[in-house]
């Protein structure tokens, strides 16, 4: 296992998606927040370019299509993991096609493509915390028991668990990984119900690292050549307390990246790239 683990969140590519004009008005949402489209693409601009110019990692951009108003959520759309990738099937309806040219974008990069095409799963990529050692998948409004099963079947080399997700969107609406071992997740009774029931699954200790705001447990955390331990994180001005406690990350680049527009149509950092690790020989 530490073989597949010394790659973990070494990523030398990421597939991002521009923002429609739709978002604003058609995206999917729980709550009734107005979302100010040009400051959503300012900060949309902001996050690809620390992906690609800061990060160095290679950018491929997908044209965002205007009848898809949820489609900038990239992640929901496929699961990546070493060089296979699994195109999901989307709990909402509306965002079954979004998968189209996700399927087209990870073909062009070689990798191997599992199709999700039994009607009965549904699989947001949002309900998906890979650890490096396991899968953890969120049972939730977007993802069920089937589509679970065929995340195990595409992924054979790991353990897959099911949590249910008691509130919130998707698994990771309150957690992510912040490092090898390390779990970030949210305060609230949910979450930390949650993250109880992944420990109790799992062979593995996580250590974690609990935020006073669910959202702001959803971070990135990548381990890059010559930048070591870096972690993408809601900034101080969205969640104040929980901005403190990311300084307890010694030896990371903390990268504060804002999210305050698209938040209100329930995306967070991690929805809006899919992180690959593409080997020079592939």
């Amino acid at each position: 296992m530490a073989g597949l683990m010394s790659d973990f969140a070494l990523y030398t590519h990421a597939v991002v998606r521009g923002i429609p004009a739709s978002l604003a008005k058609e995206a999917l949402r729980s709550s009734q927040g107005e979302v100010d489209l040009s400051k959503a693409r300012k900060e949309h601009e902001a996050y690809i370019e620390v992906l690609g110019t800061r990060l160095g990692l290679e950018v491929v951009e997908l044209p965002a299509e205007e009848s898809l108003p949820d489609c900038v959520f990239v992640e929901d759309a496929a699961v990546v993991c070493g060089d296979t990738a699994l195109i999901t099937r989307p709990g909402a309806e509306s965002r079954r096609r979004e998968t189209e040219a996700m399927n087209k974008a990870l073909k062009d990069l070689n990798l191997n493509i599992v199709e999700m095409t039994d009607e009965n799963a549904t699989l947001d990529g949002g309900d998906v915390l890979f650890t490096g050692r396991e899968f953890f998948v969120g049972l939730s409004k977007r993802t069920n028991q089937r589509g679970a099963e065929l995340l195990a079947d595409a992924f054979k080399d790991y353990a897959v668990s099911t949590v249910p997700v008691l509130e919130g969107l998707h698994l990771k609406s309150f957690c992510s990984m912040g490092g090898p071992g390390l779990i970030l997740i949210g305060a609230s009774e949910p979450a930390q119900k949650t993250l109880k029931i992944m420990q109790q699954m799992s062979d593995h200790r996580y250590d974690k690292l609990t935020l006073p705001d669910d959202y702001a447990a959803n971070c990135i955390y990548m381990n890059l050549p010559n930048k070591g331990h870096v972690l993408l994180h809601p900034t101080a001005e969205e969640y104040p307390e929980s901005a403190k406690v990311f300084e307890k990350l010694k030896d990371y680049m903390l990268i504060p990246v804002s999210n305050l527009e698209k938040v209100k149509v329930d995306g967070a950092l991690t929805c809006c790239s899919i992180l690959l690790n593409k080997k020079a020989n592939v």
